[in-house]
């Protein structure tokens, strides 16, 4: 293996609570990197030598952006659905159905081709890790076709079957929790890490979001939850009670689900997205994050109602529209993603971590939120190999 010297970085963001700071910035920094992890952090002028140099030119450096929640794996468009959207129509969860037809009449390699496209458009912008769930199949085989054809793409891979209600059993949600439980479960737990359910009026209650929970546990797999996007539920009471690693969207939240959220180890993903692509209310990471509860960004990524793929966007509504400060929100982009996978080697620039690095032809992280919509990616190093 060979090792890198990147040098002249004018910000280096470690998240590494060694160093002062919600970000533990270093300026006037370097990293090395040996193979695929990183060996030595500190100033650029005690850096030790290595068998290349890359000069960073005094740009910042960040870990690769952490995106827990991401629905990459369909086909279609629903590009009709947002503009009768904002053209006064309202959401729900019931537009997943027409994305659920195209998925099922598409081939594996339309399929696998449309991810490999996001997940390398997501790397662009610096997205080094990636979840993928399934959850446009709603049919035993399609939804394991969903989980084969992701975990070729990212580790973190999640069950989704219970995303809806498929459309066949329209008049029988219950027959169709069973199968959820059931085959369908067993054809998919062996492809996946994660199991998640859309805890919602109009997808799945409490009793049946648990029962699809509970099944996943029981074959390995843990708990993420869709929880309080569209109303107040009790998706977010349910999560913390299993011990999901995350609640996802966190948007109608009581202060007894804050509270909860705060004394748990599950970690509130906010999905500023699907607020944005919706014109709903965004969530109040304020007061998340001032109740001491963590909090994570994701894009949300999905072709009904949220189509980036894009961390720096989410960062940057995060600070304008939901309270959280630059840091906080770079902070939630990279070390909250990591908690809410549950890893400790991302997310984060110190030794030991993955060498999953983001250049941005910007002297401070803050440019992420200052200057909206720019594309400022200079370098992406994954697992040690510059990708971009």
């Amino acid at each position: 293996m060979s090792s890198t010297l990147i040098t002249n970085i004018g910000s280096l963001v470690t998240n590494d609570p060694s160093h002062p700071g919600l970000l533990g910035l270093v300026e006037q920094a370097a990293v090395v990197v040996d193979g695929s992890v990183v060996t030595w952090t500190g100033r650029a002028a005690d850096a030790p030598a290595a068998d290349q140099v890359h000069d960073a030119e005094g740009r910042t450096l960040l870990p690769g952006f952490v995106d827990s929640h991401a629905h990459l794996v369909f086909a279609g468009d629903r590009t009709a659905e947002f503009n009768a959207r904002m053209s006064g129509q309202s959401y729900s969860a019931g537009g997943i159905r027409t994305t659920v037809a195209a998925t099922r009449a598409a081939s594996d390699a339309e399929l696998d081709a449309n991810l490999a496209r996001f997940v390398r458009e997501a790397l662009r912008q610096g997205t080094t890790t990636i979840e993928c769930k399934s959850g446009y199949g709603l049919t035993v085989a399609d939804e394991a076709r969903a989980l084969r054809i992701a975990a070729a793409h990212t580790p973190e891979t999640t069950y989704l079957g219970a995303h809806i209600v498929a459309p066949e059993f329209a008049d029988d949600p219950a027959g169709y929790v069973d199968l959820v439980t059931g085959e369908m479960l067993d054809a998919c737990a062996p492809h996946a890490r994660w199991v998640d359910v859309f805890c919602e009026n109009g997808a799945f209650d409490g009793d049946q979001a648990r029962a699809v929970l509970k099944a996943g546990q029981e074959r390995g797999l843990i708990p993420r939850v869709h929880a309080n996007q569209l109303s107040h539920g009790p998706g977010v009471q349910l999560a913390v009670e299993l011990g999901a690693a995350s609640a996802d969207h966190c948007t109608h939240l009581t202060d007894a689900d804050v509270a909860a959220l705060a004394g748990s180890e599950t970690v509130a993903t906010l999905l500023p997205g699907a607020e944005f692509s919706t014109r709903a209310r965004y969530p109040d990471a304020r007061r998340l994050l001032d109740a001491g509860a963590t909090v994570a960004l994701s894009t949300d990524c999905n072709p009904g109602s949220s189509f980036t793929s894009s961390m720096a966007f989410c960062i940057a509504v995060a600070v304008r529209e939901m309270g959280m400060t630059p840091d906080e929100a770079v902070h939630a982009a990279t070390a909250g993603g990591a908690r809410a996978l549950r890893r400790t080697d991302v997310g984060r620039i110190a030794p030991g971590a993955r060498a999953d690095l983001l250049l941005l032809d910007a002297p401070s992280p803050v440019h992420l939120a200052y200057r909206p919509g720019v594309p400022l990616t200079a370098a992406v190093w994954r697992a040690g190999v510059r990708e971009v």
